[in-house]
């Protein structure tokens, strides 16, 4: 997923934010363990480069530093806005992390955003994420069929 969205920021062209929704029968705390838990992310995240594992190394503070990266160690550096576990958590992708180095910022804002709630035992996740025009489709699978995979391990697992 990672090394993808590097390239989906680069070059600066025009960007959407897309959305995404999904109700889970699970409480909210097993969602947002789902989603942020390192094995459970590795799986879910899968989907949007078959193949390779994405991780994410956070110090989950806001204002501080977390990297998204791909199996060579490359990916994205955000920042956290917002962050209200299990509530809410929305990073701010800054730039490029390349092989262990920082690299090109971004010269527009980029957000991803993640929003819980949760109501007799049914937990509405929303996710809405900018990313460039071109690239939508490819998002829109990944998540689709990422946000899938975290329902069935939040319901299953």
């Amino acid at each position: 997923m990672t090394i993808f969205r590097v390239e989906l920021f680069k070059n600066q062209t025009i960007m959407k934010t897309i959305s995404f929704e999904k109700e889970i029968h699970a409480p909210i705390e097993k969602v947002w363990d789902t989603l942020w838990k390192d094995d459970a992310y590795r799986e879910w995240t899968k989907h949007f480069l078959p193949g390779a594992e994405s991780r994410y190394v956070s110090d989950w503070q806001v204002g501080g530093k977390t990297l998204f990266l791909g199996p060579d160690q490359s990916g994205m550096i955000a920042t956290i806005t917002k962050l209200d576990k299990p509530y809410e958590v929305i990073f701010k992708h800054v730039g490029e992390w390349v092989h262990g180095v920082e690299g090109e910022k971004f010269g527009e804002e980029v957000y991803e955003k993640y929003l819980l709630s949760e109501q007799n035992g049914i937990t509405t996740l929303t996710i809405s994420v900018d990313v460039e025009a071109e690239y939508e489709d490819h998002m829109n699978e990944g998540f689709t069929k990422g946000l899938e995979e975290v329902k069935w391990m939040a319901e299953n697992k």
